[in-house]
């Protein structure tokens, strides 16, 4: 249930008129959402952006001229975006720009609600401890304790009574457990994979079949993470 004391400024980007009368009709139906524009390219809206607060971004990627992708690329702080597409080969490179959800056309308006709600709920954990893919998390390696930047980290593997840490700079083993790391990771950045492994989702380069690429390291995807995994990656 989407909460009305929290209101987010919404954007529509979407070339088609039909597409962008569906999202406004929707965002008026939700006491939390305001509609503070309609741009019919990605270029009117860049400028948009820079003259106007925006804390959502209703994006569609097909677009003449600039793509949705292409308009992310250029954005250094971009608002919270949910993608709307009728193509759905581009979900996985689209959660490398830290977009909230992905929508496919023709949206229905539970889908539309359950991605506005992870937004809301986003936005509500940062007010009360900031923003959590920013926040340090401490590793402790013999008799060292660390400070990492969860999005430094690009996958967690079990490893007996211990856990080796994957980040871009180096491994960290500990002794831990995958239950406890997973609930000090922030949820809209990482899922479980497997019963051994935790992956960031930004640092997914593909997947195919039952494994999930992270730069050239191929880890196994479980039968019974593999929805989950894919419905959060849209």
């Amino acid at each position: 249930m989407i909460r009305s004391e929290i209101e987010l400024k919404c954007l529509i980007v979407d070339d088609e008129v039909l597409a962008q009368d569906v999202i406004e009709k929707y965002i008026s139906t939700i006491p939390t959402l305001k509609l503070v524009g309609k741009c019919d390219n990605a270029v009117e809206a860049i400028s948009f952006l820079h003259n106007n607060s925006v804390d959502l971004l209703f994006l569609d990627l097909n677009m003449p001229e600039l793509s949705g992708i292409d308009m992310l690329k250029t954005l250094s702080h971009p608002p919270n975006v949910i993608l709307t597409t009728a193509y759905s080969e581009y979900a996985l490179e689209s959660y490398e720009y830290g977009v909230i959800d992905y929508l496919l056309k023709p949206i229905k308006l539970e889908r539309f609600i359950k991605a506005v709600n992870k937004v809301v709920e986003l936005i509500s954990k940062d007010k009360v401890n900031g923003k959590p893919d920013e926040l340090p998390i401490y590793i402790k390696e013999d008799q060292t304790t660390y400070s990492v930047l969860p999005t430094s980290i690009m996958y967690v593997e079990a490893y007996g009574n211990y856990l080796k840490i994957h980040t871009i700079e180096k491994t960290f083993v500990t002794r831990d457990t995958m239950q406890h790391m997973e609930n000090q990771l922030p949820e809209n950045v990482f899922c479980r994979s497997h019963k051994s492994f935790i992956v960031n989702k930004l640092k997914i380069t593909k997947v195919v079949g039952n494994m999930v690429f992270i730069n050239n390291v191929e880890l196994p995807i479980g039968t019974t993470y593999k929805m989950d995994l894919m419905r959060s990656m849209g």
